[in-house]
């Protein structure tokens, strides 16, 4: 994992309320120089428990030279333990048991992020071979549950075949996917991989995320889903519910640059929280039994430093992004 930047990262854990508090709860923490715009992103689930569940939860963002957390908390209901643990990927995810009846699950942070564009600073555009690649890197050329990019290789070859390998393929990829993939706001289904998508002609981000990755493992590019939160940072609000946002990132000449063939312009204040081969490993939560999520509420949205601390209220009225013009202060 990248080493975070900013502020420093304070870590507490009380048991007594299983909270997580990450940073005292002062109000309007200072962006670090180099990340100049401050954005408070977090989540609130609630689920309704017949038994107890086993619960792991990646919701946190993790650590990344285009952001830092410089106040963060997680709480995860009353009295019970959790596990931290880092998984194959390198995230960071915590396991907990979710007991019979209702729980809530909070997560609040506010985060340094700079006011740069994605892949502002990395020019890369060549592909790696094969054989150059890390044994790491390998698993993200093979096809997995959801970027089956085996049922793909004749299609993508016919329509990318032409484009010279590298940059300019993927971003051939994103294109034709904005072009082609209609969105649909509430279209998604877990059952449906990148082949499905090209068939039906339709989707929602982790759709176009899915077929970018099956689409660029066809040509042997290194390429994984990834699962973030993205405020209107220079970019206005299209009016659809926050939620989650899912994307995807490609390996080229040693750096992961970033895709979204959702909106396929470069966006501002991009913050991951999970990366793996598809959405089975960044699922924001992966539940193993019974359990019914009654209420699910998400905000991503750039507020002014001083202005908001993590446990207010969640008020829309505060953000500062949803405009064509980046505001600084």
């Amino acid at each position: 994992m990248e080493p975070r930047r900013g502020k420093a990262f304070i870590q507490a854990m009380s048991y007594a309320s299983t909270s997580l508090a990450f940073a005292p709860k002062n109000p309007g923490p200072e962006p670090a120089p180099e990340l100049e715009l401050l954005v408070r992103v977090g989540c609130r689930l609630v689920y309704d428990a017949g038994q107890t569940v086993p619960l792991v939860l990646s919701v946190r963002p993790q650590g990344h030279e285009g952001h830092a957390v410089v106040a963060e908390s997680l709480t995860l209901g009353e009295g019970r333990p959790v596990e931290k643990f880092t998984d194959v990927h390198g995230n960071t995810v915590e396991r907990v048991l979710i007991p019979a009846g209702r729980t809530e699950i909070r997560h609040d942070s506010l985060v340094a992020v700079s006011a740069a564009p994605d892949n502002a600073f990395l020019p890369q555009t060549e592909a790696v071979p094969v054989a150059g690649l890390s044994p790491a890197l390998l698993r993200y050329v093979l096809p997995s549950r959801y970027c089956d990019s085996d049922k793909l290789l004749n299609f993508a070859w016919e329509k990318f075949g032409h484009v010279p390998n590298g940059r300019a393929r993927v971003q051939a990829i994103s294109d034709w996917l904005h072009a082609n993939i209609e969105y649909r706001f509430g279209s998604g289904r877990p059952d449906l991989s990148a082949w499905d998508i090209i068939q039906r002609g339709y989707g929602v981000c982790r759709d176009y995320a899915h077929t970018g990755v099956a689409l660029c493992r066809s040509f042997n590019l290194p390429a994984r889903y990834v699962t973030g939160h993205l405020p209107d940072i220079g970019y206005v609000d299209p009016g659809s519910p926050m939620d989650f946002h899912a994307y995807f990132e490609v390996w080229l000449d040693g750096a992961w640059l970033t895709f979204d063939a959702r909106y396929n312009v470069p966006r501002i204040g991009r913050i991951k929280i999970a990366a793996g081969l598809d959405a089975v490993d960044t699922a924001f939560a992966t539940i193993y039994g019974a359990i019914n999520l009654s209420y699910f509420e998400v905000w991503a949205y750039q507020v002014a430093p001083g202005t908001v601390a993590i446990g207010d209220p969640i008020d829309l009225s505060m953000r500062i992004d949803s405009s064509t013009v980046v505001r600084r202060r």
